[in-house]
């Protein structure tokens, strides 16, 4: 079997299928660096490239500084290995007084055949606008915001 053949057998590709409901935030290529012994991307590093991403969109109604207090869920689905192209995609899911809260789906795609993706994590992370002082504050909602 060819490896086109083993690739397009692959249940794992979506061939393209991204999602529509999300924004796509972020995409970065993890490096040789980013690995542990075994070949795959470290998780640890993955999880700081999905609270990174996940603070695109609240930062728009956050108006200033801002914290993750919360990663309410973290599921890796597939390992990502060097070289693998990731799209992180990110969707407001719960807007509180001080807090909101941003589902993350990051997508990874080989960079040798692009257009297949699979996804390789999802999280619902937590944010909290944050006042001088460190302490919440009221989020600015941004014009034609929902509650």
């Amino acid at each position: 079997m060819s490896s086109e053949s083993s690739a397009e057998a692959d249940t794992r590709f979506l061939h393209g299928q991204l999602p529509t409901d999300k924004e796509l935030v972020l995409k970065v290529i993890p490096m040789p660096r980013d690995c542990n012994p075994s070949g795959d991307i470290f998780g640890g590093w993955v999880m700081a490239q999905v609270d990174m991403a996940g603070a695109v969109v609240p930062a728009r109604y956050v108006g200033g500084r801002m914290a993750t207090v919360a990663v309410n869920q973290f599921i890796f689905k597939q390992p990502v290995r060097v070289g693998d192209i990731l799209s992180f995609f990110a969707s407001v899911t719960r807007i509180g007084t001080t807090s909101i809260t941003v589902q993350v789906e990051v997508f990874a795609e080989s960079f040798r055949a692009q257009g297949r993706y699979f996804k390789v994590t999802e999280a619902s992370l937590t944010y909290v606008a944050l006042d001088e002082a460190g302490k919440p504050r009221p989020l600015e909602r941004p014009p034609g915001a929902g509650k």
